[in-house]
């Protein structure tokens, strides 16, 4: 069965001990050749505000990073067409998502995740999937995956 065109995943933060007042470690995303990024931000347990929350990007890799206008929570418009807010202590499980078209956008994104300086801190993971590729991934490890399985049709 071939495997469907789908996007690559790349790990952004991966699931660590919780963090209180300081960021977290982030990878840094090359989108080279994909049209669209989505950044997903889950958060576990939270105990104050997160302190800062923003895409960043760069055209060169490891530095010069500045925030993407419309990826900052807190100042950025929502979805809703409000002004966002950076999740509160009460935001245990929530997702949150950044949309990019990366036409015209530099190569190289970045996030800029950190937590509030709360009693324990906050639990987060995050991802980010880059779709509409110039060549689009085939093998697991080309969607960014260790294995990936492919169900086909009920018959």
């Amino acid at each position: 069965m071939p495997i469907p065109v789908c996007p690559k995943y790349v790990a952004v933060t991966v699931p660590v001990a919780i963090v209180d007042n300081a960021s977290w470690t982030t990878i840094e995303v090359d989108t080279r050749g994909y049209r669209y990024a989505r950044y997903v931000v889950m958060l576990g347990v939270t105990d104050i505000a997160m302190a800062a929350f923003a895409v960043t990007e760069s055209d060169t890799t490891g530095s010069g990073h500045g925030n993407i206008t419309g990826a900052i929570f807190g100042t950025s418009v929502n979805s809703a067409g409000s002004t966002s807010s950076l999740p509160s202590a009460g935001a245990d499980g929530l997702i949150f998502i950044v949309n990019i078209d990366l036409r015209g956008r530099k190569r190289f994104l970045d996030l800029t995740l950190t937590g509030g300086d709360g009693t324990a801190g906050t639990y987060a993971v995050a991802w980010c999937e880059l779709y509409d590729a110039e060549q689009a991934p085939v093998t697991a490890a080309d969607m960014g995956a260790s294995q990936v399985l492919n169900v086909p049709a009920y018959a």
